[in-house]
């Protein structure tokens, strides 16, 4: 009997658990039943938009696409080499030129390698790894010796001077250009050695010629020498430049020229120099003044350091108006480096002239250049039917022995003169006590 009451309780008790399952299901459909028919509605409505969007994704994509193959068909015909690595200096790509540029003959577009595995060049990684560091381009130049894998094609193959430029990418990548720098480098070799015999060859008839004027100078008067004696100055400036030529060729070619260094004492070179010229600034009544150091030893080829001075003191009476002065400035700068303090003799040297022209500025030891033309006569010298002007050679090879000597010169326009400023540093300063000769 308790059985039958327990199996009947839970029987009403499950019938009424139902009963509340299916009234629930019934509201919640008829509140539903609005919604469902929106989103359904919505659903029909958003379909198309969604096909359209998708279509032209699709679109943008290809056109992304086509893009990057003509960027990379512009890049293959470039006369420029081009890489690109990612950010574990995997090459991704590299067009034609990159290829023959770097001897990637075992290379394939769609193979992912180290770059140093490709290329054994030191240079061209450190510049990649210095560009992702820093997150700025930057730029290098070194001499490439191509590797090569088959033994006899190694004497056909020549290292080549290199030029990049690289600049970052997004995700870590660096793209990196390159520039075969050797043909132009073949090129002025070619040029300087035509130039050099045709010096050499020069040389000799000008003698001739100089030894034909000098005879005529004494048999003939006035007024019929006057034009014998514009004769002799023209011969004497082909001479001068024939020399000129010569001497800049083979610094260039030697930048370690021999040099017959010593203990030379910088302010009495200076002065004797001026003693020199002192005949020509009297013409323009021009004066000289120095300050700095009495005492300045830098070990030096004393013949050669005269001549730079000859030359920069030269051109500053050639180009000062009268009635002005030439300045000589000398200072001693400390530089610290890994053994300590480290002097450097800076001497600036300033006139008054009309100065350099911004434009000339980057090419003042180019050689040949005379750039404005209110530099490439001699105001004195204007009104002279014999006046010779310079040959454009002087400042290259003032720069040229400063290099030799491990120095360096600057032009500039002096903020206060408006004249030219040259600016000259050495660094074999030598103690006061050491005035005896070195070899």
């Amino acid at each position: 009997m308790h059985l039958l009451g327990f199996f009947l309780g839970l029987a009403v008790g499950i019938g009424f658990w139902v009963w509340q399952q299916v009234q629930l299901h019934r509201y919640l459909g008829r509140l539903l039943r609005p919604l469902t028919s929106h989103f359904y509605k919505m659903r029909l409505l958003l379909i198309p938009r969604l096909r359209q969007e998708i279509a032209m994704v699709k679109q943008h994509e290809q056109d992304l696409q086509q893009l990057l193959q003509t960027y990379q068909d512009l890049l293959n015909f470039a006369p420029v080499g081009y890489l690109q690595v990612d950010e574990e200096n995997q090459l991704l790509w590299c067009n034609r030129q990159a290829q023959e540029i770097l001897y990637l003959q075992s290379w394939q577009p769609e193979q992912v390698r180290l770059l140093l595995e490709l290329v054994r060049s030191y240079e061209l990684d450190h510049l990649i790894e210095q560009t992702r560091d820093s997150q700025k381009p930057q730029t290098g130049e070194w001499v490439f010796h191509r590797s090569c894998e088959d033994a006899a094609q190694m004497p056909t193959i020549k290292s080549l001077a290199l030029r990049a430029s690289s600049l970052p990418l997004p995700n870590g990548q660096v793209g990196v250009f390159l520039e075969n720098r050797q043909p132009l480098l073949d090129i002025n070799e070619v040029r300087d050695r035509s130039f050099s015999d045709l010096a050499h060859e020069l040389r000799t008839p000008l003698t001739s010629i100089r030894l034909v004027v000098e005879t005529l100078q004494n048999r003939l008067e006035p007024p019929l020498n006057r034009w014998v004696n514009r004769l002799m100055q023209e011969v004497d400036r082909l001479i001068n430049l024939v020399q000129s030529w010569l001497e800049l060729t083979q610094m260039e070619a030697n930048p370690n020229m021999q040099l017959q260094a010593k203990a030379v004492e910088l302010r009495s070179l200076i002065a004797s120099v001026w003693e020199t010229l002192e005949p020509l600034a009297q013409r323009q009544h021009l004066s000289f003044s120095y300050s700095g150091p009495e005492n300045l030893w830098i070990k030096a080829d004393q013949a050669r350091i005269y001549q730079v001075f000859l030359n920069l003191l030269d051109n500053s009476i050639k180009y000062s108006p009268p009635y002005t002065n030439i300045q000589i400035q000398a200072k001693i700068l400390s530089t610290k480096d890994n053994d300590g303090a480290s002097p450097i003799l800076e001497i600036n040297l300033i006139d008054s002239g009309v100065g350099f022209s911004e434009a000339d500025l980057p090419h003042i030891f180019e050689r040949f250049y005379r750039g404005d033309k209110a530099r490439s006569h001699s105001p004195q010298d204007g009104n002279s039917i014999g006046a010779i002007v310079g040959n454009g050679l002087g400042l290259a090879i003032v720069e040229q022995i400063l290099i030799a000597h491990g120095g360096s010169i600057k032009a500039m326009n002096h903020p206060e003169t408006g004249g030219a400023w040259m600016q000259l540093q050495f660094h074999e300063v030598m103690a006061n006590s050491l005035s005896q000769d070195y070899s």
